[in-house]
């Protein structure tokens, strides 16, 4: 009887309308996925460290005078230079497969790679000079990626990192506003203001499709409120710098 039951069983497999290669298949392209996840995550982890590094660098704007910035920034070009190295070789494998099947895995630190360009070159840009914006094309050029591409499928700053990072820096320069007043520096918040102000304006005029940009772009407003309170408030002690001319 048992002998009949086993031969029962071999018939039953041989005759299986699932092909075992198939789920075979599956499983080996489950694990080349999970091994190029693992892959993309190491660049990732590089390039945490290299943010963190850059972080810590530029939070000390919130602490030394503006004519103390120019050294404070050269403190990050070399990081800067690994970081660019970092997403060129991120870049060389993740153009090798669909990019918005695996630009979430990166998408987050690309958006702080680019907002730490932007804030530095807003502290001290190129001509010495602050408040400047970078264009996401000059973003790109920095960070060693093309932007926005639509007719290849390959890594790229897209237009929503850019304006997240943009958002970032809001965000950072409402800090800086405050702090600045601790430092004794009484223009830079003017400066902060009209920047900011100028900034909030633009989004306004975007139709953003993206529900988490669009809610989060929503929030500028209360910065913008955050540095007016800054500016009214010295006004109000008579410490807002007169431009050359004005009288007391």
């Amino acid at each position: 009887m048992s002998g009949e039951g086993m031969d029962i069983e071999v018939s039953v497999a041989a005759t299986s309308v699932v092909d075992p290669a198939i789920f075979e298949s599956v499983q080996k392209q489950i694990d080349e996925d999970s091994q190029l996840r693992d892959e993309l995550r190491n660049f990732l982890k590089t390039l945490d460290k290299q943010g963190r590094q850059l972080q810590s660098i530029l939070s000390r704007a919130h602490s030394v005078p503006s004519q103390a910035l120019p050294q404070l920034i050269s403190l990050t070009t070399p990081v800067f230079q690994e970081q660019k190295q970092t997403i060129k070789e991120l870049a060389a494998v993740a153009s090798k497969y669909p990019y918005y099947k695996y630009n979430g895995i990166w998408t987050r630190e690309i958006q702080n790679a680019s907002f730490y360009v932007i804030f530095a070159q807003w502290l001290v840009g190129p001509d010495g000079k602050s408040g400047q914006l970078l264009t996401i094309e000059q973003v790109g050029e920095t960070l060693g990626v093309p932007v926005n591409i639509k007719d290849k499928d390959v890594f790229h700053l897209t237009i929503e990192e850019y304006l997240q990072s943009l958002i970032s820096l809001v965000e950072e320069l409402a800090r800086l506003a405050v702090n600045s007043v601790t430092l004794g520096d009484y223009e830079r918040p003017l400066v902060i203001s009209r920047f900011v102000k100028d900034l909030h304006s633009a989004f306004q005029v975007l139709n953003l499709k993206n529900d988490a940009l669009r809610r989060r772009s929503d929030g500028i407003k209360y910065n913008v409120k955050k540095i007016e309170d800054v500016v009214y408030d010295l006004s109000l002690r008579n410490l807002v710098p007169k431009k050359e001319g004005e009288s007391g």
